[in-house]
């Protein structure tokens, strides 16, 4: 028998994916207004997304 889990609240539903649009919003606003590291930085932010998709694609399914 498979046990059973506890719900999730909504602060630790939306935690993550909350953090992650923030974290692409900034980048995204310091890759329009800023220049040399800025950039870097904006790059960083804005790739942290489709970093994670790949990342949670390839290895989030596999178990045990």
């Amino acid at each position: 028998m498979a046990a059973q889990r506890r719900p999730l609240s909504i602060r630790q539903i939306f935690a993550m994916p909350a953090t992650i649009g923030l974290v692409s919003g900034a980048g995204l606003i310091l890759a329009l207004v800023g220049d040399g590291w800025w950039d870097v930085a904006g790059w960083i932010g804005l790739g942290l997304a489709p970093a994670i998709a790949i990342f949670c694609l390839t290895f989030g399914g596999r178990t045990g």
